[in-house]
C-alpha cells in the first residue's frame, strides 16, 4: 500500500500463489473507499480472464466487510467493445460509499478509454497485448492516476520481463518490488495456510512443505516461485549491437609476463613495469581530454584469467567513450597495483572507479580505496550486483551510449554475457583466445564495472586552508601573496618599514 500511495507506477515481479491478488484487492478497497480529497479514486482491475475478475471482486467484497467500508452496490454489467461490437464482455462493479467505484474490466486496452484512477494489471506477462495495455494504462497518469502491475514471469523475452529490465536499467522511473516464494514464507505465508486449515505450524512442517512445493514445480520452480524468467538462447548483447557501437582505432594494450618474472628482484620488476607504463600507456593517457570527466572499471585476475582495466570518458552528451583498454595476464600483484595506480593518477578529472574485489582482487581493491578514497568502490561481485547493473550495461548498447574497440576478443567477451537464472552474467564456461589462452568474459565484467562507475555519484571531500594574513611566511613575496603579509612578517622579525604606521606598503 505504501509503495502504491508514494509512487505513480509500481511493478511487482512475484512468485505464484503468494496472495498478491488478494493484497491488491485490499489496496483497491482502501483507495476507492477514501475520500477523493484524501487521494481516493476509482480502481480498474484487469486480469487475463473472466474468472480472475470475478475472484478479485469477491476479494474486494470480503475486505470491505472486514474494513467496514460502506459499499453502495455490487453488480455485474457488460462491456461493449467498439472493436468487436458483436460480442459483449461481462464486467464486475462495486460502488463505494465514497462515490468511487471498483471495476473488473476485460483485458482490452480500449476498456480504459475515458477512465481515470488506479489501474491494477494482474499477471501482466499473460495478457495478449501487454504493450498496448500498458500504453493505455499509463495515459491515466496525466490526470493523477496510478498504475500497479503484478505478474509472475513467463520467459526472459516476455514484455513483462522487458519492463522489469528497463526499470533496473534506469530507463523507466518506476518502483520495482520483487517477492519470491521464500520472501512470502518469511512474511508468514505458511503460517496463514496453517491458520486457515486449522493445523499447527512448526518450522519443520514449513520446511517440508516448501520442499514439496519446489519439487512439484520441478524445472519450472525458478520461474514460477523465485522470479527467475526462463532463459532464451543466445547472447544477452547480440553481436549486431556490439558492432554498432564499435569504433576503429581504440587501442587494446596487452601485457603478459612469464612465470619467472614474479621471482625477479623487486627493483627489476618495478623498473620493467615502469618501462611498460611509460612506453605503452603514457602516450594514451597524455592524449586524454583534460576537461572531460573519466571513470574506470577493473576486473582482477592473477593467473588463468585476465585483469582488464577499462577507462571511460563521460562526454558532454553522456556518451561513455572508451579511449583504450588494458589487458594484463600473469602479472604479479605488486606490478598490477603499479600499473593501475599509474593509470588512475593520470586519468583527467577522475570521477569514480569500480573494482572487482572478489577473491584475490580484494587486496588490490582495498589498498586502492585507501589511497584514493570514496571515489573508488571495491565491489563484491554477486548475483544481486549483476541483477542491478547488467540491464543498464546492455541498455547502453541498445541506446548508443557507449563505444567499444574493434577487437575480436573484446567482442567475444561481451558476447559471452548470457541470461543465467534470470540475470545477465558470464556463465562458468571459459573461452579460448587466439593464442590458446583462456578467457572468461573478463572485458565484459570490466566494461560493466566502468559503466556502473559512470552512473555512480560518489562524494569526495577535501580541505585547503585559506592563508592567514597574520602568518609569517618565509621566502620572497609572490604574486598570490598579500603585501600586508610581508609587512606583518617583517615587523615580527624586528624589521622596521617606512610605512608611517599605515598598512599597504606606503613607499617614499
Amino acid at each position: 500500500m505504501e509503495a502504491v500511495m508514494n509512487n505513480r507506477v509500481v511493478v511487482v515481479e512475484k512468485s505464484r500463489r503468494t496472495g498478491l491478488s488478494w493484497a491488491a484487492s485490499f489496496i483497491a478497497d482502501l483507495v476507492a473507499g477514501m475520500d477523493p480529497a484524501a487521494g481516493g479514486m476509482d480502481v480498474f482491475y484487469m486480469g487475463y480472464n473472466l474468472e480472475m475478475a470475478r475472484e478479485f471482486i469477491d476479494y474486494c467484497a470480503e475486505h470491505a466487510t472486514m474494513l467496514q467500508v460502506v459499499v453502495g452496490s455490487v453488480n455485474e454489467s457488460f462491456f461493449r467493445d467498439p472493436g468487436n461490437p458483436e460480442k459483449d464482455i461481462k464486467v464486475f462493479r462495486m460502488d463505494m460509499g465514497s462515490g468511487s467505484k471498483i471495476l473488473a474490466l476485460p483485458s482490452v486496452p480500449r476498456a480504459l478509454r475515458g477512465m481515470q484512477g488506479l489501474v491494477i494489471i494482474d499477471e501482466a506477462a499473460f495478457h495478449d497485448d501487454l504493450d498496448e495495455l500498458l500504453k493505455a494504462a499509463l495515459a491515466l497518469l496525466m490526470w493523477g492516476g496510478k498504475v500497479l502491475i503484478i505478474s509472475t514471469h513467463d520467459g526472459d523475452t516476455n514484455p513483462f520481463n522487458t519492463l522489469v529490465q528497463d526499470i533496473r536499467a534506469g530507463r523507466n522511473p518506476y518502483r520495482l518490488l520483487r517477492i519470491t516464494f521464500d520472501d512470502a514464507l518469511c512474511d508468514g505465508l505458511y503460517r496463514k495456510i496453517c491458520q486457515k486449515s486449522g493445523e499447527e505450524w512448526s518450522a519443520e512442517k514449513e520446511a517440508a512443505w516448501r520442499q514439496e512445493i519446489v519439487q512439484y514445480y520441478g524445472d519450472d520452480a525458478e520461474e514460477e516461485l523465485f522470479c527467475i524468467p526462463s532463459p532464451s538462447t543466445g547472447s544477452a548483447i547480440p553481436l549486431a549491437l556490439i558492432e554498432a557501437r564499435t569504433v576503429d582505432n581504440i587501442p587494446v594494450v596487452r601485457w603478459s609476463c612469464k612465470a619467472e618474472f614474479a621471482l625477479a628482484p623487486e627493483a627489476v620488476r618495478a623498473s620493467e613495469t615502469l618501462r611498460f607504463c611509460e612506453t605503452d600507456l603514457l602516450p594514451l593517457l597524455d592524449a586524454l581530454d583534460p576537461k572531460t570527466p573519466h571513470v574506470f572499471g577493473e576486473d582482477f585476475a592473477r593467473s588463468g584469467d585476465l585483469t582488464v582495466i577499462w577507462p571511460m570518458a563521460v562526454e558532454r552528451s553522456l556518451l561513455r567513450r572508451t579511449p583504450f583498454i588494458v589487458e594484463l595476464r600473469n602479472v604479479p600483484f605488486e606490478q598490477q597495483k603499479q600499473i593501475l595506480w599509474f593509470i588512475i593518477d593520470r586519468l583527467p578529472r577522475l570521477r569514480a572507479g569500480k573494482m572487482d574485489a572478489t577473491g584475490n582482487g580484494q587486496w588490490l581493491g582495498e589498498v586502492t580505496v585507501q589511497r584514493y578514497g570514496g571515489r573508488i568502490e571495491a565491489v563484491k561481485m554477486s548475483e544481486g550486483w549483476y541483477r542491478d547493473n547488467m540491464p543498464a550495461f546492455r541498455a547502453a548498447f541498445e541506446d548508443a551510449r557507449i563505444t567499444v574497440p574493434a577487437d575480436r576478443e573484446i567482442h567475444d567477451d561481451i558476447r559471452a554475457l548470457k541470461m543465467v537464472r534470470g540475470v545477465i552474467r558470464v556463465p562458468d564456461q571459459r573461452a579460448t583466445s587466439k593464442d590458446g589462452s583462456k578467457r572468461h568474459g573478463d572485458a565484459a565484467v570490466a566494461g560493466a564495472l566502468a559503466y556502473a562507475a559512470s552512473r555512480a555519484d560518489p562524494e569526495a571531500y577535501g580541505y585547503q586552508p585559506v592563508r592567514s594574513p597574520l602568518s609569517s611566511g618565509a621566502g620572497a613575496s609572490s604574486p598570490d601573496r598579500w603585501p600586508v603579509e610581508d609587512e606583518i612578517a617583517a615587523e615580527r622579525m624586528g624589521i622596521r618599514m617606512a610605512n608611517f604606521g599605515l598598512r599597504g606598503s606606503v613607499q617614499l
